[in-house]
């Protein structure tokens, strides 16, 4: 199948990233959010990024406003009606997902592939809400999109080959690395990393170590290029891993119970550097 169009859900860091990606091979895309506030401010953030490239030679300065002509932004989930790939990003929460997919099944056409950039929740749980199972696949991207190389794609035993090779294709056209799993809760990496990331949070809630000799042993011993809690702070991933790890100690058992310092910052709302303080205190840093 032929991709002319491309249609974001959600224009958070990760939805704004993969808009910008998209529009920079040359596709239209259309972004879309609730609230005008959330469209501004994801433009702003693709401008930031540009600059950025283009200030590290990895993008010519004068396309910038080629690519930013290729986006438009919408508040109306209706403006998806167009596009041949709608991509999903928005929070982890499968009520959530499946009611927007719910919704776009009835808008879009029955050739339009859905995607979702879930980190963690299973595909199929998603498709079921629609009637075009062998057109949703999962389109795992990571953070910043513009940067990271991999793209984990997740079929499920209803996704067509057409829709498999069509993603993997367009994922390559984009610049980016693959990788092909079948549907399980957490996939490849969040598996992996929500099962390390827990047991970091053991030892520093065991006393066995502070959350900065944690990070520095990992850093230099491990050769990883940032620490556990450095890293959550970082994506603000403190919600991510609390409803994966939900999730994943629904379907593999007690080994993902999430820690309580993981609950006790997820409900106060200390997420990371953006909210101000996670695992670390940034407003004390700064």
């Amino acid at each position: 199948m032929e991709i002319d169009r491309i249609c974001v859900v959600g224009a958070g860091t990760m939805g704004h990233g993969i808009a910008q990606v998209s529009a920079m091979h040359g596709y239209p895309v259309t972004m879309i959010d609730v609230k005008q506030e959330f469209i501004d401010r994801a433009f702003n953030g693709i401008k930031f990024s540009l600059n950025k490239l283009a200030e590290k030679g990895k993008f010519e300065s004068d396309k910038i406003e080629e690519v930013l002509s290729r986006i438009e932004g919408s508040t109306d989930l209706n403006s998806a009606r167009d596009a041949s790939l709608v991509i999903e990003s928005v929070p982890e929460d499968m009520k959530l997902k499946q009611d927007i997919f719910s919704k776009l099944d009835k808008i879009c056409p029955p050739e339009t592939i859905f995607a979702s950039n879930t980190s963690a929740l299973s595909i199929t749980e998603m498709a079921s809400v629609t009637d075009r199972k062998e057109k949703f696949i999962g389109m795992h991207w990571f953070n910043p999109p513009p940067i990271m190389k991999l793209i984990e794609i997740v079929k499920t035993i209803d996704t067509s080959e057409d829709t498999l090779n069509t993603i993997i294709e367009l994922s390559k056209e984009f610049g980016k690395e693959v990788v092909v799993c079948n549907d399980s809760v957490g996939f490849i990496t969040s598996r992996a990393l929500q099962a390390f990331v827990t047991e970091c949070i053991r030892i520093l809630e065991e006393g066995v170590a502070t959350a900065e000799d944690i990070d520095k042993a990992i850093k230099l011993g491990l050769n990883h290029p940032m620490g556990p809690f450095e890293l959550l702070d970082f994506t603000n991933g403190i919600p991510v891993i609390f409803h994966a790890g939900e999730e994943m100690r629904k379907v593999y058992g007690d080994r993902f119970t999430v820690p309580q310092t993981v609950r006790m910052l997820y409900y106060s709302g200390r997420h990371g550097r953006k909210s101000g303080r996670g695992f670390y205190d940034y407003s004390r840093k700064e």
